[in-house]
């Protein structure tokens, strides 16, 4: 049986990994000691919004990298400020048949990969929420399947992926797929800045604006740098925007699906907040604010989300309410 092993296993890449583990594939897990301690101690424990339960008992989580010598797919999840320093860090000591995945927030992990890799690198996208809620214990808070750059390579995996109910779409357009979820990401700091679980704050209007108003600079910003996004949501990307504006009632009859989300979920940048680690924010509205310099595109909104962002790893405010929070970005 091919062995996977997960690079970086946090909350996703424990998820991922713990639902292959349970569908019966052999995966071995790669990250901090912390974590390497909690599962050894209680295994794994993967649940999801549609009432899947399931356990993991016997976990293989190691500290070391040499682990990836003897694997044939490699998931790499780690946060992006991470993946240069992986890359080098794993290079040497990949197998000829060794197939890598990244499954990362931004636009070019999989490329920074590359540069150091010389196996084959797809780039692939989880649209989905993950929590975790201590001791072994992963939550899946939103919908969505993963997806991932085209290619053969990944045949033998196709089923191990369908068993562990987390079937692989294939795309030929990962760089749209990935601006497209890039696009939905500018919440993040948004909701790690309010403080709040994710439904709770996508269900009030003042939110909604400030996430609004980032994306209208990151689409102003992608039609100048040719930039086209996929359309990963009932409506296309261009259309969202407005919607979001919307009276709450009417947000809620109309886009039910964006609030089909666990009550507890949160952000992944809520989540390293809250354990005093630095956040994506760079590789999230960072790379609005990047292209927009390049392209001459001003970006404003999305500068000061990532200022404020910056500011609470400093131990800055992290409870900013809707209104307060769209007067900062937009003056409104």
């Amino acid at each position: 049986m091919p062995t996977i092993v997960v690079y970086g296993a946090g909350s996703i890449g424990c998820y991922i990994g713990g639902r292959l583990a349970a569908a019966g594939a052999e995966v071995v897990f790669v990250g901090r000691k912390r974590l390497a301690d909690e599962v050894r101690e209680h295994g794994l424990r993967l649940t999801d919004l549609d009432g899947a339960d399931m356990h993991v008992d016997r976990v293989e989580y190691r500290t070391e990298p040499d682990v990836v010598a003897d694997a044939t797919l490699v998931l790499v999840t780690v946060k992006s400020s991470a993946t240069e320093e992986v890359s080098e860090t794993i290079a040497p000591l990949l197998n000829d048949a060794a197939v890598v995945v990244g499954l990362q927030n931004g636009l070019s992990n999989a490329s920074v990969l590359r540069e150091q890799i010389d196996r084959p690198v797809l780039a692939g996208m989880v649209p989905f929420n993950v929590v975790a809620q201590g001791n072994g214990w992963f939550h899946q808070g939103s919908e969505g399947g993963i997806e991932v750059e085209d290619s053969g390579l990944l045949a033998p995996y196709l089923s191990l992926f369908d068993v562990a109910g987390l079937p692989l779409t294939v795309r030929s357009d990962m760089d749209a797929v990935l601006w497209a979820k890039l696009l939905l990401n500018l919440n993040n700091p948004i909701n790690a800045l309010s403080g709040l679980p994710l439904k709770t704050e996508l269900s009030q209007r003042s939110y909604r604006r400030c996430l609004a108003a980032a994306q209208r600079e990151a689409l102003a910003v992608g039609k100048v740098a040719g930039r086209i996004a996929a359309r990963l949501t009932p409506l296309p990307p261009a259309w969202i925007p407005r919607l979001l504006t919307v009276p709450d009632i009417v947000f809620r009859n109309v886009a039910s699906s964006m609030l089909a989300i666990d009550p507890l979920a949160r952000s992944s940048m809520w989540e390293d907040l809250e354990a005093g680690r630095v956040t994506e924010v760079d590789w999230i509205n960072g790379e609005v604010v990047r292209l927009g310099r390049e392209y001459g595109v001003a970006t404003p909104v999305n500068d000061r989300l990532v200022e404020l962002i910056r500011d609470a790893e400093r131990g800055g405010r992290r409870n900013w309410s809707g209104p307060e929070l769209l007067a900062v970005l937009t003056g409104c």
